[in-house]
């Protein structure tokens, strides 16, 4: 569309009104290629009238027409485009052929866009000969004309798509009588035991017998979904009229039976895995809930301890499938389970006098789930560990977690304000299980890598290798 502007304004001078006009009128190209079987150009005759320039192109989807193609706005001599040269100056449809490519001939169609008395541009439909029998070449012809003088109005994109060649297409007239059906639809309609289509009315009682159900979208009312016969039928309803009469229609039908069929497959399967979710986020709460249980009879300190950090462990991936269970998609948002650690590690603190202060920045980073349990350990880890040994002799303190994405990696940067690493600090010495667990899942499950630093407190620097197929970015 901005490129049909662009060409016009440069080359032409058409105003702004003919050439939103024009503008309107190219919405119907896609459908209208796909109807006629052409290749569908928009020409425009110079300033100086020694030039056609070409400012839009559609091609079908319904059928394959090799030949070298004219980029948009490619300035065409007009001494080579007679019939455009007849069609400009007589302001109607006219008939003729075009040599393609290598000798061979297309048939060739002109349809004048007129204001006034005037021809601002025109149409030209580009077609192999034997696409259509007998009659059917009319019909669909005369069709082409109504629904480029019905685009004059303003059209929805969307309703005026292009169609599949497994779509089925019928055309009536003004009394809603088809008077064309192709291939496609004919195939459908036997399968609904209806032998002859043409004369049909749109609403004969033999077409709609077999229709059990039938529903509309109200942000799409033209389409409507149709289940007959075992068949699930997608309708597209598009009616041409004039001076607020009708003159014909266009029905498209598609055939998404197996889209359908797919489509309840994936809702079982996701529905199943949803609930498997919420089963595993119950059992490994119901596991945390007997550690704790475990731990309260316990005279140890040290089992004590040992037992409420395999508690934290356990509900930490709890989060991950509380929230598979809820969304019903296998991504995950590191900052929504960054939170939920937190709000975890909060309620557990065993000084419930300490000011904890939290913080999240940086772009959201959306991974897929098998990388989530490990994820969620690793952030679990590294804020009860800043818990643990940053805040030593302090009230209050914070901890936040930076997300950066960059090309070919994602960084994750858990840091808080405390007292910092040790000097003689070594990560590959430290015997700590909380941290090996990290370089473990970090280095071995996710393929990234892992380091802790001193900056004005400790910064736990993970970066995942960003794959292809990997993620979806937020």
């Amino acid at each position: 569309m901005e490129d049909l502007s662009k060409y016009c304004r440069i080359h032409t001078d058409l105003t702004s009104m003919q050439i939103e006009l024009l503008k309107r009128i190219s919405v119907s190209f896609p459908l209208l290629a796909d109807i006629t079987r052409a290749c569908i150009h928009l020409y425009v005759p110079s300033q100086d009238g020694r030039y056609f320039i070409l400012v839009a192109k559609e091609h079908p989807c319904t059928v394959y027409l090799p030949g070298m193609e004219k980029a948009a706005g490619t300035y065409i001599n007009a001494q080579e485009e007679p019939l455009l040269c007849r069609t400009l100056e007589k302001g109607k449809l006219l008939q003729g052929k075009r040599e393609w490519y290598y000798g061979k001939m297309r048939n060739m169609y002109t349809i004048p866009i007129s204001e006034g008395g005037h021809v601002l541009a025109i149409v030209s439909l580009e077609s192999e000969e034997g696409q259509f029998r007998g009659d059917e070449h009319a019909h669909i012809m005369r069709t082409a004309g109504i629904l480029l003088e019905h685009a004059r109005r303003t059209l929805e994109p969307e309703r005026y798509r292009h169609i599949s060649s497994s779509d089925g297409i019928l055309i009536a007239d003004k009394y809603r009588r088809i008077i064309y059906a192709d291939a496609a639809a004919v195939r459908i309609y036997r399968v609904l035991g209806v032998g002859n289509l043409l004369g049909c009315h749109l609403m004969d009682r033999q077409l709609l017998r077999h229709i059990t159900k039938e529903s509309v979208e109200s942000s799409r009312p033209w389409e409507k979904e149709l289940e007959a016969g075992g068949l699930v039928l997608l309708q597209r309803d598009l009616p041409i009229m004039e001076g607020g009469s009708l003159v014909g229609q266009i029905v498209v039908l598609s055939d998404v039976t197996e889209i359908r069929k797919k489509d309840r497959e994936l809702q079982i399967k996701s529905a199943v895995i949803q609930e498997i979710h919420h089963r595993v986020k119950n059992n490994l709460q119901m596991a945390a809930s007997l550690l704790r249980l475990q731990a309260r009879r316990s005279s140890s300190p040290e089992v004590k301890e040992a037992l409420q950090e395999s508690v934290d462990r356990l509900l930490s991936l709890s989060v991950v499938h509380e929230f598979l269970s809820q969304q019903g998609k296998e991504e995950i948002d590191v900052a929504e389970v960054m939170r939920s650690i937190f709000d975890l590690v909060a309620g557990n603190m065993k000084d419930k006098d300490f000011c904890l202060q939290t913080k999240l920045c940086g772009s959201p980073i959306i991974l897929p789930s098998r990388y989530a349990s490990s994820l969620a350990l690793v952030l679990n880890e590294l804020v009860l560990n800043a818990m643990e040994h940053a805040f030593a002799g302090r009230s209050k303190g914070t901890v936040g977690l930076m997300m950066e994405t960059g090309k070919e990696y994602y960084l994750l940067d858990l840091h808080d304000d405390g007292n910092g690493l040790p000097p003689d600090f070594h990560l590959s010495h430290c015997r700590s299980l909380g941290l090996q667990i990290v370089q473990t899942l970090v280095e071995g499950d996710m393929g990234g890598t892992f380091r802790l630093v001193n900056e004005n407190g400790t910064h736990g620097k993970i970066m995942i290798p960003r794959k292809k197929g990997m993620e979806l970015d937020a």
